[in-house]
């Protein structure tokens, strides 16, 4: 679908310099959607734009960190003044920390809060004017299955993701009514850049342990949580919205 159809729409997707996120982007930019990739890392989130742009989708990279509220609002300013209105936001941005509950330090659990769930309810307040005056929105948040199972020397990042769940369901009921729909997707299994460097400090296990746990047989990828993606950000999936979403190939069954 070219970038000019009918049906093309300007999307944010948050973390979008790698893994899911940058998966999400692509999805998203062949769909035929104007694509903005933001990310923490700018150098980053500029090679995915110039990517993009190399298969003809008009994209904008940009480097923010979701925590700063007022950064955010710089970036989406831009978003509407280089790509238009947004309306279509995925946040993929996020952080992963271990630690024994009883180790956890207090600036440890803000840090993934502020990452994780406040990151995602300032980009949500900073694109939903644009939804509301559109009469027509998609908000796609990036959860895990740790919020839905519970997860052992995990409890700061569960509790952060189990944020988005409610959060999801909230904004749901609210914004319903207004032609926005809001879902969430907890990945499990999925094999990124994240993982591999949970796996190099030894608090995950290799590829192969992990799959032996998935009923399916093997590890996702980021293409997996893409098309999840881009079927909850179309116009097709009009009558879905406050839902949990799992891409996990059966490893959590709720």
């Amino acid at each position: 679908m070219p970038s000019d159809s009918p049906q093309s729409r300007v999307a944010v997707v948050t973390g979008g310099a790698s893994g899911m996120g940058e998966a999400s982007c692509r999805e998203l930019g062949r769909r035929g959607h104007k694509v903005a990739v933001l990310d923490l890392n700018g150098d980053a989130a500029q090679r995915v734009a110039e990517e993009l742009r190399a298969d003809g989708i008009t994209a904008l990279g940009l480097a923010v960190d979701v925590v700063d509220r007022p950064a955010v609002d710089d970036a989406f300013a831009k978003v509407r003044t280089e790509l238009g209105p947004v309306h279509i936001l995925v946040t993929s941005a996020g952080l992963v920390d271990f630690a024994p509950f009883l180790e956890i330090s207090p600036q440890s659990w803000q840090r993934l809060i502020d990452v994780n769930l406040n990151g995602t309810f300032h980009c949500a307040q900073a694109a939903i004017p644009d939804m509301l005056e559109a009469g027509w929105g998609r908000i796609v948040m990036i959860s895990s299955s740790s919020a839905q199972r519970g997860s052992p020397g995990m409890a700061h990042y569960a509790a952060s993701k189990g944020g988005l769940i409610s959060l999801t369901r909230s904004l749901a009921r609210e914004y319903g009514p207004a032609g926005i729909t809001v879902n969430n997707i907890p990945p499990s299994g999925i094999e990124t850049p994240m993982q591999h460097q949970s796996q190099a400090a030894g608090y995950l296990p290799p590829n192969e342990q992990m799959a032996a746990s998935i009923p399916v047989g093997h590890l996702g990828t980021g293409a997996d949580i893409a098309a999840a993606v881009g079927f909850l950000c179309s116009a097709e999936a009009g009558f879905i919205t406050g839902q949990t979403l799992g891409v996990n190939g059966g490893s959590v069954m709720a």
